[in-house]
């Protein structure tokens, strides 16, 4: 039994490391100096001393203030209208009786197994006849409803025992009332699982803003992260790239570290195991 353990524990550190082994290789380049060659550059040892340079050339060479301004109001204002229409759509599914509730909750679900480029062409139709074509509420528009973040908040109020909004309707409260203080602060560790997950994907979205953007004002952290690489002499400075790339990593990075245990623990008391 204890040898089965460690064998189990190995093949998990091997992974682990074959895993994040590009990361390493990204930090270990974003802190080479320029004089230290690139034919070692693979090399996950480092036989120079460290260097802040390439962060500080490649923060001046791109506007990367205004992309982080422009993916911030991107990931944020999503998950500001997501929390509103899963919140709503969740509380439906899990507490209202209606004819067909249970088959349109699954035809809602469809969306899960739709690939997100197959909608690329209806969803840039669609924002092109609204007038919002490069624009960043154009980006935002296509995610304003979430099917996973639905069955989410669907499997987290069911969680929720019925007394306590029971207890505030005979009190009086109106539904809205009871969905707002009574349901979505015992469903925080949903919301909390929802919102991380959300800002991470909409974060790291390169294709759909490529698509809808065409000024270079509007451009989020990954499209300008795109337009950075091609300049950086054609993709040669791997230094200065790997900089880059932290520059647009380190705040999920910073998030998922500060939130990793709320993250776990948000997910198993939603549900989703059952």
């Amino acid at each position: 039994m204890k040898k089965t353990s460690l064998t189990i524990t190995g093949l998990m550190l091997v992974v682990a490391f074959l895993w994040s082994t590009p990361f390493l290789w990204t930090l270990v380049a974003s802190f080479r100096p320029d004089n230290a060659g690139g034919i070692n550059m693979a090399s996950l040892v480092p036989d120079y001393v460290p260097t802040l340079a390439n962060f500080k050339e490649a923060f001046e060479s791109g506007d990367f203030v205004l992309y982080y301004l422009n993916t911030a109001i991107v990931a944020f204002g999503i998950l500001a209208a997501q929390i509103v229409t899963i919140s709503l759509a969740g509380y439906a599914f899990a507490r209202l009786n209606f004819p067909g509730r249970e088959f349109l909750f699954y035809v809602f679900l469809l969306q899960l197994m739709l690939v997100p480029p197959v909608l690329i062409v209806p969803n840039l139709r669609m924002v092109v006849d609204l007038g919002l074509y490069g624009s960043l509420l154009g980006v935002m528009l296509p995610y304003f409803a979430s099917a996973f973040g639905t069955f989410l908040m669907r499997q987290t109020f069911r969680q929720i025992p019925r007394d306590f909004e029971e207890a505030a309707i005979i009190d009086g409260a109106h539904w809205w009332q009871v969905l707002w203080h009574v349901l979505l602060p015992m469903a925080k560790p949903g919301l909390v699982a929802f919102s991380l997950v959300s800002l991470i994907a909409h974060w790291n979205e390169f294709l759909w803003p490529l698509m809808v953007l065409n000024d270079p004002k509007n451009q989020t952290l990954t499209v300008g992260l795109a337009s950075f690489a091609m300049g950086t002499e054609g993709g040669k400075e791997w230094g200065l790239l790997a900089a880059g790339t932290l520059l647009v990593m380190f705040p999920l990075l910073a998030l998922f570290a500060a939130f990793q245990r709320q993250f776990v623990d948000s997910f198993m008391f939603s549900g989703l195991k059952g």
